[in-house]
Parts: structure tokens; C-alpha cells; sequence
């Protein structure tokens, strides 16, 4: 392996993001949020109609619209995602009506298959912090640094509404728990490369430390894998 790979998976909003996008900028490597990239898609699918639970159409749909990420540290989100003439924001990947769906998208076989060659061609070109639900179990299996972020239930309830006003989004605490307890069940029974730490990740729970401590912690981890400081 020629660069450095560094795989953080979790369940929604365990701060895998903020940290991901710390921890690559520390180590001068560049920054991929997976997640995006399906919400992307999601969010084509809602606004061409296109059925969420037929796999080769939202392939289809991906292929035509031209998804595209460029890694790009001086963006808002730490890369620009593009496609059918759009470059998405967070108000549009993280509306309600994405997160509504974006579990079945991200469940289709022929779109996980798409992604995950997508995301190793990426891994393959720079040293990466990938972030997302499989990256460690499935996308970068030999990855030297696997993490699995956590946090309690309330702690990511508090994270994600944060995020979600600070982006704009009107929230409603109710609806929200209720849909991260529903993408937690989605992510962890789908058929398909189900949520789960891999067998050699280090598993951190952020419910009572910041994400400065969580970086340090990953960083720590990561010298102590390559023999390097970042």
C-alpha cells in the first residue's frame, strides 16, 4: 500500500465528519465524508422521481447525472460533490426528505457497488481519511487505521440538531430521534455491507469527550500504526 488509508466508520451522527475532516487536515492527507455521496444521490432521485428501491435505475442515474467528487480542502464540506449540473451544499444532503431515504439508496447492491469503486480509485491517488459505514469493512479492508466512532443515543441526537440548525435546516427534536433510530436500524440489518466495526478497529465513544480528544486519540493511534506524527 502506497499511502496512508485511514478508515472511520459509525453509526449517524457519532461525529465521524468533524472528526474525519480534523484528523486528515492534521496529517496533511486529503478528506472523503462516503455519506455525501450517497445523499447525493438521494437527493437526484427525489428530484427526477426516480424509484429508491430499484438499484440498476439509481445506477442509471448516477452514471447519467455524472456524480462527481473533486477533493477540494478549501470547500465548506472539505470537497465539492457535483452531478446533473448541481454541486450540492449541506442544506441540500442533509434535508429531511434525503435523510428520509438516503438508507434505501445506500442499500441497493448496484449502488454500493458503484460507490465503492468510486471511493477506492480515490483512496488509491493520496493518503485519505474516508468516513462512512463500511469504509473499514468493506471499501478499505486493508486499511492500517480502522476506527469505529460511537456515541450515545442523546449525544448524537444533540450532535446531528446542531448541525442541522447550524446549516439552516428547521428541526424538530421528535422527528429527529426518530429518524436516526430508524437509520440506525437500516444501516445495521441491510443485507448488504451492514453497519458493524471491523474485527481490528479501535472502537472510541465521543459521548463525553470532544472531538479535539477524539482527533488526538485517532492521530495517536495512527503514529503508533506508521511510526509517523503527521
Amino acid at each position: 500500500m502506497s499511502h496512508l488509508q485511514i478508515a472511520i466508520d459509525g453509526p449517524a451522527a457519532a461525529g465521524k465528519t468533524t472528526v474525519a475532516r480534523a484528523v486528515a487536515q492534521r496529517l496533511g492527507a486529503l478528506y472523503l465524508d462516503t455519506g455525501a455521496m450517497y445523499r447525493a444521490l438521494a437527493y437526484l432521485a427525489l428530484h427526477s422521481g426516480t424509484d429508491v428501491d430499484n438499484g440498476a435505475a439509481l445506477a442509471r442515474l448516477a452514471n447519467d447525472a455524472h456524480t462527481n467528487v473533486t477533493l477540494d480542502a478549501s470547500a465548506p464540506l472539505g470537497f465539492r460533490i457535483t452531478g446533473a449540473g448541481h454541486e450540492f451544499d449541506e442544506r441540500d444532503l442533509q434535508s429531511a426528505e434525503v435523510t428520509a431515504i438516503v438508507s434505501t439508496v445506500a442499500a441497493q447492491p448496484e449502488v454500493r457497488r458503484a460507490m465503492v469503486d468510486a471511493q477506492r480509485r480515490i483512496a488509491g491517488e493520496s493518503a485519505v481519511v474516508m468516513a462512512g459505514r463500511d469504509i473499514g469493512t468493506v471499501v478499505l479492508p486493508d486499511a492500517p487505521v480502522k476506527i469505529y466512532l460511537t456515541a450515545s443515543h442523546a449525544a448524537r441526537i444533540a450532535r446531528r440538531r446542531a448541525q442541522l440548525e447550524h446549516s439552516g435546516v428547521d428541526v424538530d427534536q421528535r422527528r429527529l430521534a426518530q429518524e436516526i433510530d430508524e437509520r440506525d436500524r437500516l444501516d445495521r440489518t441491510r443485507a448488504i455491507s451492514p453497519l458493524e466495526p471491523a474485527r481490528d478497529a479501535h472502537v472510541i465513544d465521543s459521548s463525553d469527550v470532544d472531538a479535539a480528544n477524539v482527533v488526538d486519540q485517532i492521530c495517536a493511534i495512527a503514529a503508533s500504526v506508521t511510526g509517523k506524527n503527521g
